[in-house]
């Protein structure tokens, strides 16, 4: 006999804005405890010095995850120059410093080669895993982890200010997922002869999900699940498709739906899908009078179901 879950069925999304000094998984913890929920995921881990954007998923919320971990980040951070430190950032040691301070000019002069497809290797103090174990841990434990580069993408990269001593300076980043502030901060001072660290970071939006309509956990604890956003919320860019109460069944059931009759081709034109100009399977949300039935892969005139939605 399976084991029966702890907790409430609960399903949406929490904007959560992290606090500074809280790990990802202590704050997922919390929203678990305020809301007593079965299941909880995230879309993109925040360093504990990182405070901002956290889009915590619910229930079947934790199907969308993917489709907000693909979207664009936002971030503003300071750099410190003339000090590096082993964490890359304000928690960390120090491991060497330079005298060297760029001036606004030769920073401005630099962004451009830290835009659009770039290499970064991810900082020693992170949680990808390298033989089965996350690589701060090794880190920790007196080890130097092998971290190979990867490609990342940077959207932009603005300069906001800079100290009037030059010792520091404020940037805003919009980038892709995988894409670590704390490695851009130590490669951006490399190219301008220097070393340097992030000293605060703040993530500003997580796609659809911006600081704005984000809640505290002090709120989150007050006003409880009213402070839920709907499961279709990171599904904004996909294009929703009208479905019968029999169709819905039979999605729901694992099963695949043929639109070989013109009302059903028009019912896929309507949703902004053409079958004719379709050169890669498309992906939709299948809905049934405004309620999310599952998402869809949609080849030619089969539709099939990706991910059921039980709401």
């Amino acid at each position: 006999m399976a084991r029966r879950r702890k907790g409430d069925i609960v399903n949406g999304w929490i904007n959560l804005d992290k606090p500074e000094g809280m790990t990802s998984t202590q704050a997922i913890g919390k929203v678990r405890r305020f809301l007593n929920a079965q299941k909880v995921g995230h879309a993109g881990t925040l360093d504990p010095l990182a405070t901002g954007i956290l889009p915590i998923a619910l229930g079947e919320a934790t199907k969308t995850i993917p489709y907000c971990q693909d979207a664009l980040k936002t971030y503003i951070f300071t750099v410190i120059w003339g000090e590096a430190r082993n964490t890359d950032d304000a928690e960390g040691e120090i491991t060497e410093t330079s005298d060297n301070r760029p001036d606004e000019a030769a920073i401005k002069a630099a962004l451009p080669r830290f835009t659009g497809g770039i290499e970064q290797t991810p900082p020693a103090f992170s949680a990808i895993k390298i033989d089965g174990q996350r690589a701060y841990d090794l880190a920790r434990a007196g080890k130097e982890p092998e971290m190979k580069s990867r490609p990342a993408y940077i959207n932009s990269l603005e300069l906001l200010e800079t100290a009037p001593d030059n010792n520091s300076a404020r940037f805003r980043c919009v980038c892709g997922k995988g894409t670590y502030m704390r490695s851009l901060a130590r490669d951006m001072a490399k190219e301008l002869g220097t070393v340097g660290y992030i000293t605060d970071l703040r993530r500003e939006a997580v796609g659809c999900f911006t600081l704005d309509s984000a809640i505290s956990l002090a709120k989150l604890e007050e006003i409880g699940d009213s402070a839920l956003l709907p499961v279709e919320t990171v599904l904004d860019d996909i294009p929703a498709l009208a479905i019968s109460e029999q169709e819905a069944s039979r999605l729901k059931n694992g099963q695949t739906l043929l639109f070989v009759a013109r009302p059903d081709v028009d019912r896929l034109y309507n949703a902004g899908i053409d079958i004719d100009d379709i050169e890669e399977d498309a992906t939709a949300l299948a809905v049934y009078k405004g309620k999310p039935i599952a998402l869809v892969n949609i080849e030619g005139v089969e539709i099939s179901p990706i991910r059921v939605l039980n709401l």
